[in-house]
């Protein structure tokens, strides 16, 4: 596959096939697991030597939507040339529904907007993903502290987009299902501050599911399809109508997918 979408949408062609490897393990997690640590130790050990910059960052997106199409993975993405036409950084506005999204959108977004995401502390600081997760540039959060997180968003997501970089957030915060009243309006909020564009995505990633008793490590259901869509960019003019418009465009593709 290229490293770059250069059409509005793409699907996992119907004849794509699981790799034997995977077969051989019936319906289970190992293979994806197996090929999943390899990826991260390689790319641990180019962050540790600092050589793990967007391209490296690319790269390591473009091997995991490889290795999700090698178990079975099917994908559709639509609206690329909504984040291709929109000149400058953007903030992206995404619902959280599991760790793929985290992997996949940056082979989406990079070629086209360097971008760092909005994460908790712990992924930050943690000994495994910890390396990998600070070359990347992101703002980390305690979701401890709402009004510490809300200050550092603003002053942090605020200098990334002035120096080009587009900011990707989950105002959810934990990833499960979609709740429109719970769903925080911090995006909307930071564009505007910084005076860039929002661009909604909506995400059904449930082919990776939390796991239940360490979250990262669920199961895989090849029977489910993987959705990303993004939304027509949106200029704040008026926080409230910013934020309607992102929740209805993110529930209405849900509803579509049947998701909700």
């Amino acid at each position: 596959m290229k490293k770059k979408l250069e059409e509005n949408s793409y699907e996992t062609p119907a004849n794509r096939k699981r790799v034997l490897l995977d077969k051989l393990f019936l319906n289970s997690r190992f293979y994806f697991y197996l090929r999943y640590f390899s990826i991260l130790l390689y790319e641990r050990r180019r962050a540790t030597i600092g050589k793990f910059d967007d391209e490296e960052y690319l790269n390591t997106s473009l091997k995991t939507f490889k290795l999700v199409e090698d178990c079975g993975g099917k994908f559709q993405i639509k609206g690329i040339d909504r984040l291709r036409k929109t000149e400058g950084p953007v903030v992206f506005v995404c619902n959280h529904m599991s760790m793929l999204e985290t992997f996949i959108l940056p082979m989406v977004i990079l070629p086209y907007k360097k971008a760092s995401f909005v994460v908790k502390k712990s992924l930050v600081t943690g000994k495994f993903f910890g390396r990998i997760m600070r070359a990347t540039k992101p703002i980390a959060l305690t979701r401890t502290e709402p009004m510490r997180d809300y200050r550092k968003v603003m002053k942090e997501g605020k200098k990334l987009i002035a120096s080009g970089r587009s900011i990707i957030v989950f105002p959810q915060g934990i990833r499960g299902k979609f709740d429109p009243e719970s769903f925080g309006s911090i995006g909307g909020k930071l564009a505007e501050k910084a005076g860039v564009p929002v661009i909604p995505v909506a995400l059904k990633t449930d082919f990776w599911s939390n796991g239940k008793f360490v979250l990262n490590f669920g199961s895989i259901h090849r029977e489910r399809k993987i959705y990303i869509e993004f939304g027509p960019p949106q200029i704040v003019e008026n926080k409230k109508k910013t934020h309607s418009a992102t929740v209805k465009f993110i529930e209405s593709k849900l509803r579509e997918w049947k998701a909700l």
